[in-house]
């Protein structure tokens, strides 16, 4: 939807009022009021790494939601000083089911459309954006780069999923540190977190620049509070506890500890109430939730690729996290990811690619090929033994022939002799043209609450099987003990 002058006047009377107020505002940290402006080297490492992302994370997402974020992330961006009043910069929503944002230098910002749903006021998502736009004016990123390339970069900010890592590193941390040379895949597992000083002063930042536009500066908190529900949902639905935590969280670690930390920041500003509740949730109505069919989407354990007509099913208690390159599957009793790479009909060659996309530099062969059929599917596979940290493990590369060139693979780990994966392998089929069909996306809508809704009945109206009452709460920052209120508007998801 386009946006009205009800919002653009609500927004310009915010600033005017805040006008007089904000010449008092200062940041925390004085020596970042002026940063450097954006180099020529900067601008050249953003250009070129632009196309990447937007290649790696589902695109530029073009709907009617794109101009508002945008109008918001140009605002915020401008509070920065770096890129000409914020009219160089280039804010991206992005088509990714993942909680994530980001900003790489030259005057890129990013934020997925799924952070986007799950901000509840426009000051949330200009905060979250903010952020990210003060690590790259505190120049965080070139002290990353110090030990990575930009394709590390890329990697630490996309992770689909991250489920390799696990609580004990997952593949690197079984195979060690010998896994140098990263191809595009594994890059994706590689976590170049910020440093606890730089996050704290990111969330500086973040809030000084949201002062500074007129917003509320407790929004950010705010937002902390909402992402660290989120984490602990995502983590208990992919079978990983709440010890684990996905994209933005885990380069940005410790949201549940900061919240307490941004609010008390806050206060260092002129105390203001813009927040554009309303605004927001009026520009997110009707915007697509979750995966997207195109890419493939996850129900419960189940794995759905309507396009591709590819199904499988995942160990139970395992979780899934669906990303553009690839599908990561996590749980206590091993790792994996789906994914696919070139085929010239040469198994062992593809085979010994794989190996090396998750194993690295590290020297090993593959083992025996064996060759069989699944549901009709020519299948290739291959066990390797490896001895990690912890004792002897099984890498598995189980690969499916679709096409005479088109080649999907699972490339797994788990202890040694252990089956947990087997049920996986011998789930992959294809998908009927109706089972296809069947495939719907999910919907975020926004409805205002009745006064005989509750929690509870709001939530059964969630588009999923399990936890619909937590998806609510985490969807709407609310609390275990907060209620709604009649003529409050929230947010739910729908077919």
């Amino acid at each position: 939807m386009k946006f009205g002058t009800t919002i653009w006047l609500a927004t310009a009377a915010a600033l005017a009022v805040s006008q007089g107020a904000s010449a008092q505002v200062k940041p925390l940290n004085p020596k970042l009021k002026t940063p450097a402006p954006i180099s020529a080297k900067e601008k050249a490492d953003g250009d070129k790494a632009h196309p990447q992302i937007l290649a790696e994370f589902g695109g530029a997402y073009q709907s009617p939601q794109t101009e508002y974020v945008v109008r918001v992330g140009k605002k915020i961006g401008a509070q920065t000083g770096m890129n000409n009043g914020g009219a160089g910069n280039t804010v991206t929503l992005l088509n990714s089911s993942v909680n994530n944002a980001f900003a790489i230098p030259g005057g890129y910002t990013y934020i997925t459309r799924q952070l986007v749903a799950l901000c509840n006021s426009e000051a949330e998502m200009a905060g979250v954006l903010g952020h990210e736009d003060g690590h790259v004016a505190a120049r965080h990123g070139a002290k990353r780069q110090s030990r990575s390339t930009w394709a590390g970069i890329l990697g630490a900010a996309g992770q689909i999923g991250g489920a390799l890592l696990g609580n004990s590193g997952g593949l690197l941390g079984v195979l060690g540190n010998a896994a140098k040379q990263y191809s595009p895949v594994i890059a994706q597992f590689v976590t170049l977190k910020y440093s606890r000083g730089q996050e704290e002063e990111a969330d500086d930042l973040g809030i000084y620049y949201l002062s500074k536009a007129g917003y509320d500066p407790t929004a950010l908190s705010a937002m902390l509070n909402s992402l660290a529900m989120q984490t602990a949902l995502d983590s208990r639905a992919a079978g990983q506890g709440e010890r684990n935590i996905p994209e933005w969280a885990s380069t940005h670690p410790d949201p549940a500890k900061r919240v307490v930390r941004a609010l008390t920041s806050s206060k260092a500003y002129p105390a203001a109430t813009y927040r554009n509740n309303d605004g927001h949730m009026a520009a997110i109505n009707g915007m697509l939730y979750g995966d997207d069919p195109q890419q493939g989407v996850v129900e419960g354990q189940q794995f759905l690729h309507p396009d591709l007509k590819m199904k499988f099913t995942a160990p139970t208690g395992f979780g899934m996290q669906n990303g553009t390159e690839a599908v990561s599957i996590n749980g206590n009793g091993g790792q994996g990811v789906l994914t696919t790479a070139a085929y010239n009909g040469d198994k062992q060659a593809y085979v010994a690619a794989a190996i090396k996309s998750v194993a690295g530099d590290i020297r090993t062969a593959a083992g025996t090929i064996q060759q069989t059929t699944i549901n009709g599917i020519p299948a290739f596979y291959s066990i390797t033994r490896i001895t990690g940290k912890s004792g002897p493990v099984d890498l598995t590369i189980f690969a499916y022939e679709f096409g005479a060139s088109q080649v999907f693979h699972f490339a797994t780990i788990a202890q040694a002799g252990a089956t947990t994966f087997n049920g996986m392998y011998e789930s992959m089929a294809r998908m009927t043209a109706s089972e296809a069909a069947a495939v719907k996306p999910r919907i975020l809508r926004v409805v205002t609450v009745d006064k005989n809704d509750t929690i509870s009945s709001l939530a059964a109206r969630m588009a999923y099987s399990s936890m619909q009452a937590e998806r609510f709460r985490a969807l709407n920052g609310l609390g275990s003990n907060a209620s709604v209120a009649s003529g409050q508007k929230v947010k739910i998801v729908t077919y």
